[in-house]
């Protein structure tokens, strides 16, 4: 089995190293991670200034790009093998609900995904990296069960992943869930510039606003390390017949005032 691991906190978080260290012995592993933090890239691919590849002492591969970068190169010409597994992580903090669709580790293990390759996103809950041994040998028994299965015979899946800071003798078992979601953003926050020009910062993430039972928010609450299932298809299947009339009185509006 062959693994490719990338993040978004870049190469050098201690997150990935405890990633790595936990399940290199499970497969041949290698790491291609972007060389500064990359959080809240998204799916972000870098297409107007050219791609460098390093690497480290620790024989880690870093990338001048976004995470999905990352793992486009090396899935498009620099591995020269096609892998069997691609994982992204382990994050410096949760990425549940709305933040799924800014988060740069997310964007990662769907690049994999979109090469139709089975993918994992992990994350704990808080920043800091406490107990991060813990969420690493967590992530150690998602993997190890998941090469057991038919990983690269299976249709490619997505799952999103997060682990609360917590002891691993406390730490509740694997819930599957749904995403939550957040409240609107905190409002920007605005400074003036040393050249007296006003200058934005991004607001913190608002509070969960739907952490019902069932969401992640509420699993990993509860000490449950969440699994969510994730796809790319952001069609409104449930709106689609409302906006094919809306689209037929628009054309019979379009014909009548002609």
């Amino acid at each position: 089995m062959k693994i490719l691991i990338s993040n978004d906190d870049g190469y050098q978080a201690p997150g990935i190293v405890a990633l790595y260290e936990a399940i290199k012995d499970l497969a041949e592993v290698e790491v291609v991670a972007p060389e500064h933090n990359n959080s809240a890239k998204s799916n972000a691919l870098t297409l107007h200034s050219p791609l460098y590849v390093h690497q480290a002492a620790s024989g880690f591969r870093y990338v001048n790009g976004t995470p999905a970068d990352c793992v486009h190169v090396a899935l498009t010409g620099l591995l020269g093998y096609r892998p069997d597994l691609v994982v992204s992580g382990i994050n410096n903090g949760a990425n549940m609900g709305d933040d799924t669709i800014y988060s740069g580790t997310v964007g990662a293990a769907m690049e994999g995904y979109l090469f139709g390759i089975p993918a994992i996103a992990f994350s704990q809950t808080q920043k800091g990296w406490a107990h991060l041994d813990a969420a690493a040998r967590k992530a150690r028994e998602l993997v190890q069960r998941m090469l057991a299965g038919p990983v690269s015979e299976a249709a490619p899946w997505l799952l999103n992943v997060n682990i609360p800071n917590l002891p691993y003798a406390e730490l509740k078992p694997f819930r599957v869930c749904r995403l939550g979601r957040r409240h609107a953003a905190e409002k920007v926050i605005s400074q003036t510039s040393p050249h007296g020009e006003t200058m934005y910062w991004i607001g913190g993430a608002g509070p969960a606003k739907d952490s019902a039972e069932g969401t992640d928010f509420h699993a990993t609450a509860q000490g449950h390390v969440s699994i969510t299932p994730l796809k790319v298809d952001l069609t409104d299947h449930d709106g689609l017949s409302a906006w094919v009339q809306a689209a037929t009185h628009l054309g019979q509006a379009g014909e009548a005032g002609r």
